[in-house]
């Protein structure tokens, strides 16, 4: 196997997927011939994914050189692959931040019924076998992964503020006989600064690698004052119109923080306001359960959640939030709310329109100009999301399960509630470090915004007088 170049004499750093590309991320660091960390194994998706479906859901490297996995958050694209990951034959710990072990398992449940079997007791010996290798960590706390003549490797991960549980991880290596060290640092997904219900990430101290995120690397977010007014104003459009707005949202992070926003605007209103009579629908059993994870974490949540909650206030469960479970009731909620004008918000997964129940909605109402679809996340290239993104405000089409749907709907966009951080945010995460990186790998974007973010990132080194290399490397899967 043919390893990357050297980025240390302690490691070399291959990327299995999430380099040239926004999905799929898979980043394996060697230290020494026979031992590696796998830093998340996540599903290809949109234009990233391969014409081969089963291709792209294989893992076709050798696993036995894995010491360990260490997942950074548990969206799909950062964790699909785990079971085709231990399909291949490796053994050893999973380790992820204790929030992200309470989520894990109900991801993991929910791809397998999509992509590999519903049948209940595959399923149920898959989680238990996950659960007798995953190992929660505190954030915060140096972790020994192995001792080898050569190597001590050692990691700790720290809040990333991107959903509940997510981290970034810093892997120090050391030399026992030279003393040489090393620090790298895998950025996992960032979160926004000033994003609901999640305290924004801390720099680390110093990195000699990072590698880092770059989603939004060519662009900056709103503000959340200017964010919350697009919010209600697109609502209320909805409202005048008696019609529904539409949220695709994915079901872990979004779901959340929309309900967090949602439950103050509501709290904001007039008494006689049409907002105190407003139904909020949450249609995914999966986000409801997520929801729920998320209720039971409180301790997790920022200074502003909390003090909402000691004011007697539910963030995640008010009065006018309603959960469709079954698949009747949904094609019911999707033919009623269609069919009678009363105003609703509906989120519903998935976060692209790639499928899910959000797909029935836009089919029932996309032709209806009563309707809005609001798109409050990253839509990738090659997803039916981004198609309404791009061509529904000119009054085009799009392809849903192989037939054509033209948009007469409305069609509105705020970048203000990405879960990423934007170019601003990620310029920030390397200034303030003390000690800079020497190298900087971009993955986890569009060629654009890893070109755009390259650039800003050599301006900012050369303002500070820095030496600072940044590389924009491409998948490396076998």
């Amino acid at each position: 196997m043919s390893l990357a170049a050297s980025l240390e004499p302690l490691s070399q750093l291959v990327h299995r997927g999430g380099a040239s590309g926004v999905t799929g991320s898979c980043h394996q660091l060697f230290y020494g011939d026979h031992h590696s960390l796998l830093i998340d194994c996540g599903l290809f998706q949109g234009e990233d994914a391969e014409q081969d479906e089963f291709k792209q859901l294989t893992v076709d490297f050798d696993v036995k050189t894995i010491d360990a996995l260490v997942i950074t958050h548990v969206h799909i694209d950062h964790v699909g692959r785990l079971p085709y990951l231990l399909a291949a034959g490796f053994t050893g710990p999973i380790f992820c931040s204790k929030p992200s072990a309470k989520l894990l398992p109900l991801v993991i449940e929910d791809a397998l019924k999509i992509g590999f079997t519903r049948d209940t007791r595959l399923i149920e010996q898959f989680l238990h076998r996950v659960e007798q290798q995953l190992v929660p960590l505190a954030f915060g706390k140096w972790h020994n992964v192995t001792s080898t003549p050569t190597c001590h490797v050692n990691m700790k991960l720290q809040r990333a503020g991107h959903i509940l549980g997510s981290s970034y991880v810093e892997v120090a290596l050391r030399d026992p006989s030279t003393k040489r060290r090393q620090r790298v640092v895998f950025s996992g997904d960032l979160g926004a600064a000033n994003s609901p219900l999640l305290p924004a990430p801390k720099a680390p101290a110093k990195a000699d690698v990072l590698v880092l995120e770059s989603t939004y690397g060519n662009r900056l977010h709103e503000g959340r004052l200017d964010r919350a007014a697009k919010l209600k104003q697109a609502i209320e459009r909805a409202l005048h119109n008696n019609g529904t707005v539409i949220v695709p949202a994915f079901s872990i992070g979004r779901t959340q923080e929309l309900l967090y926003e949602l439950e103050g605007i509501i709290h904001r209103s007039d008494k006689q306001s049409l907002w105190k009579s407003l139904e909020i629908i949450v249609d995914s059993p999966l986000a409801a359960r997520f929801t729920q994870v998320y209720r039971d974490l409180k301790p997790f949540w920022d200074s502003e959640a909390q003090t909402r909650v000691r004011a007697g206030r539910h963030p995640l469960s008010f009065a006018s939030l309603y959960t469709v479970d079954s698949h009747a009731t949904h094609e019911q909620t999707v033919r009623y709310l269609a069919e009678s004008g009363r105003p609703a918000v509906v989120i519903a997964a998935s976060g692209m329109c790639a499928g899910g129940r959000v797909v029935n909605y836009l089919k029932a109402m996309l032709g209806d100009a009563r309707h809005q679809v609001l798109f409050v996340g990253y839509q990738g290239a090659g997803t039916p999301g981004r198609d309404i993104q791009r061509y529904g405000p000119q009054g085009g089409w799009v392809m849903l399960d192989g037939e054509r749907y033209d948009i007469k709907a409305g069609v509105t966009t705020i970048n203000g509630y990405s879960a990423h951080a934007d170019q601003a945010g990620l310029l920030g995460f390397v200034k303030q470090m003390r000690h800079w990186p020497r190298s900087i790998h971009l993955v986890h974007g569009d060629a654009e915004a890893r070109r755009a973010l390259k650039v800003a990132l050599e301006s900012l080194a050369a303002k500070h007088g820095k030496t600072l290399k940044v590389t924009l490397p491409v998948n490396q899967p076998e």
